[in-house]
């Protein structure tokens, strides 16, 4: 199943600033066409392609934030291959951080998506290592799964139990204990 392309909670819900700027309109028409195709009568995958493409179609030839959008509409439809170049290309555009990350994401997850964990690894760890709390469990979250699919599943448990340890607040503590200890200690227990 190809990821659904992250839409930020800010963006979609957080008022901006400026309202009659034209590239206001045009993100909230973006996240309108994101919304409507995470909903019961989502669009067919050529609508939602036409839909996107028409909205990238109004930016600058080579604006990334087109490039990126084109990306999550071919990832969601199943063309990953297509995805893959195109969120590198975003990627390489010069993305704002919120876009930049969601791409890094998305990439990472086409990539696990078709066999190569290990660049999917190498993209998250990158992100993390920026010290960004943006997507923060999200970025996380996809790590694991990469981490899992290199066969380093103990190390994946790890960051996926002190993930949700650190957005709870019951057992905040012990879980992101537990979780790094996981994460950082030997791989088999020892006799």
């Amino acid at each position: 199943m190809p990821p659904t392309p992250v839409r930020s909670a800010e963006a979609v819900l957080v008022p901006r600033a400026g309202d009659n700027d034209p590239m206001d309109d045009w993100e909230r028409r973006v996240d309108a066409v994101w919304t409507h195709a995470a909903g019961a009568d989502r669009p067919d995958d050529d609508e939602l392609l036409a839909r996107i493409d028409a909205l990238a179609s109004e930016l600058d030839t080579g604006d990334p934030r087109g490039t990126f959008e084109r990306a999550g509409a071919r990832d969601s439809t199943g063309r990953t291959a297509e995805a893959i170049a195109l969120y590198r290309e975003a990627l390489d555009g010069g993305l704002d951080p919120d876009r930049r990350r969601q791409a890094a994401v998305q990439l990472a997850s086409s990539l696990r998506a078709i066999g190569e964990a290990d660049e999917a690894v190498r993209i998250l760890a990158d992100e993390l290592d920026r010290g960004e709390s943006l997507l923060e469990p999200q970025v996380r979250a996809f790590y694991a799964l990469a981490l899992a699919d290199t066969g380093r599943e103990r190390e994946a448990v790890g960051i996926a139990v002190e993930t949700i340890g650190s957005l709870v607040t019951r057992y905040r503590r012990s879980l992101v204990a537990y979780g790094q200890d996981m994460a950082d200690g030997p791989s088999a227990p020892t006799p």
